[in-house]
C-alpha cells in the first residue's frame, strides 16, 4: 500500500494495541526493546576520547533490524513511538541512527496512555528526539559500565569469580548489611506494659485504659516501668485509690485518601499486600500497559505508563473518575473540589500517576481475560485511583483520661461515621500498606492505648476496676528490610530511580548477596564480605549521600543543566585511582567453608561442608576434587515420613517454594516428596490418608495428602469453577 507510515514501538504487545487505533495506512512494528548497546566483551567506552560509547547492534537483533530497514525503505514517513522516558528516548535515538533518520526531524511521538485519543493526538504532533533525555540515559549507562567493568574484575581477583558491583546495587546491598549490623549490635531493654480493665458499673463491659505516668499540676510525666519490682510497687500503690474520670475529650478525625500509585508505591503495595517481588509486580503492570486481549474489546491497554515518579493526574481522568464515583456512590462521596496531590520533586512530572486508561472497564468486567497476577495488580491500580478522587473518611473519636491518685491511665475509642474513600479502597486489602514502622528500638507503639468501645462517661465519675493486665516486653531492634521497605528506603535516600528498583533487587538475589527469610531480606556472608571490602576501599561508591548526589547530577543532564561528559570526567579520575590502589593493597579474601559436622557418605573420609556456588548454598565433600559428592542444603522439621517414619527435611527450591522429603534414615529406598508438610498423627476422616499443612496467601490450613481423596476432588472442582468465572 502506498503512502504508508511506519510506526516503531519497542514491544510486540504494544504494537498490536496501537495498530487497532491507526488503521491500514500505518505499518506498526516492534523493535523488541533496545537494538543497540555497548558490547559485552569489552568496556565499550573510549575513556580517552570524552567517554564516547562504542555501540553495536545487540546479538540476536540483526533480523529485527533488517526487517525494520526493509519496512523503512517502503514507508513515506517514519515515526518512533517508544516509551515516554529516558530508555524510550534512547531506543528512538538508536533506531533513528539505524534507519537513517535525522534526530532533529519531527520523527518522535510519545503518549502516556494507549488509548485512541492519546495515540491520535501524538501522531498529529510529532517532535524531534530530545537529546537531553538521550544523554541522561547514555550517561547512566556509561557510568554503570565504568563502575561495573572496573570493580567486578577486582572482586573476582580478591574474593571469587562471578561477583559484580554497581553504582546502585552496591549501595542497596550495603543498606541491607547496615541494617543487619544494627540488629546484631542491638541490646534489648526490659519494660512492662500495664493496662487497667475498667467498668462504668457492675453490669457493663470492661474497656482497657493504658498506664501513662504521673499527672501533677496539669502536666503529665511519662513513667516507664523498667522492671517487675517497679511494676509490683505501682500495683501495690494503686490499691489505695479509686479510678476517677479526669477528662473526656470527644473529637473527629479525618482520614484522607492516598495519592494514586507511582512506580515505587505500586511495587511496595505489590510486596506488602500480595507478597509479589518488585519484578513480578512490574511484569504484570507492563502487560496491562502494553495491552491484553479482552475478547470483544480487542487488544486493549488498561493502565497508563507505569514508570513514573509523579502523582499528577490529567483533568480528563479526574472528570471521568468523578463521573464514575457519582454514579456508583452518590454525591456524598464526591468532594466539592477534586483532590490535588503534590510531587516530591519535578524530575518526572511529565508523566502522570499510574491510573486506569478506560473507566468503562472495571476489574471485574475484564477478569476472565486476565491472568491472576494481572487482575490483582489491575484491581489495586483501579481501587487506588478511584479512591484517591473520593471524599475523606470521618471518624468520631473520644479520649478518656482516668486518674488513680496521681497515676494516669488513658483509653481511646473511635467510630467510623462516614467511610468516604475507604468504601472503595477497602476492597483491595491495601489499606494496611503504605507506612512501614521504622522500628528504631523504642516502645513507641505501646504508648498508645488500643481502640475500644467506650461507654458514655462524665468527668468526676468513679469507675470500677475489673482487673489489671500486665505484660513483660523488650525493646525491639529495627526490622530487617522487606522488598517493600527496601524500595521505600532507596526512594527516600534518592538511590537509583523507580525503574531500576526491580532489576536492582533481582540482581542482589542473583549474585547471592542477600537471601530471603520469609518476606524479610538478610545479607549473606558473601554480601557482607563484598560490602566490607567496598567500604574500606571505595567509600564513596557505597555512600548513600554520594550516590544520591550523583542521581541529582544525572537528573541535571536530563534537564540540560549538566554536560554528561564533564560529569563522567569528574567521577572517573578519582574512581580509577582508587581501583589501581585497591589492586595493589587488598589481600586475597578467603571465604571459609561452613562445617556440617558430618562425614561424607561417598568416600567416608572427607567432611561435609557448606559452600556457595553460582546457584546458592550446597553441601559438598571437603575432599573435592577427589570426591565430587554434593547434596542440597536442607533443614530439619518436626514431622515424620508417612511412608517409613523417617524424619522429614525441607529445602528451598524455585521461587522460594519449599520441598519436603524423607531423609531415608529408616528406609534408603523411600521416595516420599511433597510440596506440603505432612502432619504427624493426623489422618483424613474420609480416606484415612495422612494430612498435610498447606499455605495460601500467608494462611495455614490442613488438607488430605491424597490427591485422589474425594475431599480434594471437590476442592479442585470448586477451584476450577471459580477460575472459569
Amino acid at each position: 500500500m502506498e503512502n504508508r507510515t511506519l510506526v516503531v514501538v519497542e514491544s510486540p504487545a504494544k504494537a498490536k494495541t496501537i495498530a487497532r487505533y491507526l488503521g491500514p495506512s500505518y505499518d506498526v512494528r516492534s523493535s523488541v526493546g533496545h537494538v543497540r548497546d555497548l558490547p559485552s566483551s569489552t568496556i565499550g567506552v573510549d575513556i580517552r576520547n570524552k567517554f564516547n560509547p562504542m555501540y553495536i547492534v545487540m546479538p540476536g537483533k540483526d533480523k529485527i533490524v533488517k526487517e525494520l530497514k526493509g519496512a523503512a525503505e517502503k514507508a513515506e514517513h517514519i515515526l518512533l513511538a517508544t516509551d515516554p522516558d529516558r530508555e524510550g528516548e534512547a531506543i528512538a535515538w538508536h533506531l533513528a541512527h539505524l534507519l537513517d533518520i535525522a534526530p532533529e526531524s519531527p520523527c518522535r511521538v510519545a503518549f502516556h496512555e494507549i488509548t485512541n485519543k492519546a495515540v491520535q493526538e501524538a501522531i498529529e504532533k510529532p517532535r524531534s528526539i530530545d537529546i537531553d533525555l538521550v544523554n541522561a540515559q547514555q550517561s547512566r549507562r556509561i557510568l554503570d559500565r565504568l563502575v561495573g567493568y572496573e570493580l567486578s574484575p577486582l572482586l573476582w581477583q580478591k574474593i571469587r569469580k562471578g561477583l559484580s558491583a554497581g553504582r546502585v546495587q552496591s549501595v542497596a546491598t550495603r543498606l541491607v548489611v547496615l541494617r543487619e549490623r544494627e540488629i546484631e549490635a542491638f541490646v534489648p531493654e526490659e519494660y512492662w506494659k500495664l493496662t487497667a480493665l475498667l467498668k462504668k458499673n457492675s453490669d457493663s463491659i470492661p474497656f482497657p485504659a493504658l498506664y501513662q505516668g504521673i499527672k501533677k499540676g496539669g502536666r503529665v510525666s511519662r513513667v516507664k516501668l523498667r522492671s517487675k519490682d517497679e511494676l509490683d510497687g505501682l500495683l501495690a500503690e494503686l490499691k489505695a485509690y479509686d479510678y476517677v474520670v479526669d477528662s473526656v475529650n470527644p473529637g473527629q478525625r479525618k482520614r484522607r485518601p492516598y495519592a494514586p500509585y507511582t512506580t515505587s508505591t505500586l511495587q511496595q503495595a505489590g510486596s506488602r499486600a500480595l507478597g509479589f517481588t518488585a519484578k513480578r509486580t512490574m511484569r504484570a503492570a507492563q502487560n496491562l500497559y502494553e495491552g491484553v486481549t479482552l475478547g470483544p474489546h480487542g487488544h486493549t491497554s488498561l493502565v497508563t505508563y507505569i514508570r513514573t515518579d509523579s502523582v499528577r493526574v490529567s483533568a480528563d481522568a479526574v472528570q471521568a473518575a468523578r463521573d464514575l464515583i457519582l454514579s456508583m456512590y452518590g454525591e456524598s462521596y464526591l468532594p466539592k473540589k477534586a483532590p490535588v496531590y503534590k510531587n516530591k520533586n519535578q524530575a518526572q512530572d511529565a508523566h502522570e500517576a499510574i491510573r486506569p486508561s478506560h473507566f468503562d472497564l472495571p476489574p471485574e468486567k475484564v477478569r476472565e481475560f486476565l491472568t491472576p497476577d494481572q487482575f490483582k495488580i489491575y484491581q489495586m491500580i483501579w481501587n487506588r485511583f478511584i479512591s484517591s478522587q473520593m471524599e475523606t473518611a470521618r471518624f468520631d473519636t473520644v479520649t478518656v483520661d482516668v486518674l488513680a491518685g496521681g497515676h494516669l491511665f488513658r483509653a481511646k475509642g473511635e467510630r467510623l461515621v462516614f467511610p468516604g474513600w475507604l468504601r472503595q479502597y477497602g476492597a483491595t486489602g491495601d489499606n494496611k500498606l503504605i507506612h512501614d514502622k521504622n522500628g528504631n528500638g523504642s516502645e513507641t507503639d505501646d504508648n498508645e492505648p488500643e481502640l475500644s468501645d467506650i461507654p458514655e462517661l462524665r468527668e468526676g465519675e468513679i469507675l470500677l476496676l475489673d482487673k489489671h493486665l500486665y505484660e513483660q516486653k523488650f525493646t525491639q531492634p529495627p526490622p530487617r528490610y522487606t522488598e517493600a521497605s527496601l524500595i521505600s528506603a532507596m526512594e527516600e535516600l534518592g538511590i537509583g530511580r523507580p525503574s531500576t528498583y526491580a532489576p536492582t533487587i533481582s540482581t542482589l538475589f542473583d549474585r547471592l548477596y542477600v537471601e530471603r527469610d520469609g518476606r524479610q531480606i538478610r545479607p549473606t556472608e558473601l554480601g557482607s564480605t563484598v560490602t566490607t571490602m567496598l567500604e574500606e576501599n571505595f567509600r564513596h561508591i557505597v555512600d548513600t549521600d554520594f550516590t544520591a548526589e550523583m542521581e541529582r547530577e544525572l537528573d541535571n543532564v536530563e534537564s540540560g543543566e549538566q554536560n554528561w561528559q564533564a560529569l563522567l570526567e569528574k567521577f572517573y579520575g578519582p574512581f580509577h585511582e582508587d581501583v589501581v590502589a585497591a589492586k595493589k593493597n587488598i589481600e586475597k579474601i578467603v571465604m571459609l567453608d561452613e562445617p556440617t559436622g558430618k562425614k561424607c557418605p561417598a568416600c567416608g573420609e572427607g567432611d561435609l561442608v557448606i559452600r556457595v556456588g553460582r546457584f546458592g548454598k550446597f553441601i559438598a565433600c571437603s575432599n573435592y576434587p577427589d570426591c565430587k559428592y554434593t547434596e542440597a542444603v536442607s533443614d530439619e522439621t518436626k514431622s515424620h515420613c508417612p511412608k517409613c517414619q523417617s524424619p522429614v527435611r525441607v529445602r528451598r527450591i524455585r521461587r522460594g517454594s519449599r520441598l519436603y522429603f524423607c531423609d531415608k534414615s529408616n528406609d534408603p529406598n523411600c521416595d516420599f516428596v511433597s510440596f506440603d508438610l505432612p502432619l504427624d498423627g493426623k489422618t483424613c476422616e474420609t480416606c484415612g490418608s495422612y494430612m498435610v499443612q498447606k499455605r495460601f496467601r500467608g494462611r495455614l490450613y490442613e488438607r488430605c495428602g491424597n490427591s485422589e481423596c474425594p475431599t480434594n476432588k471437590k476442592k479442585n472442582a470448586s477451584a476450577k469453577k471459580e477460575q472459569k468465572k
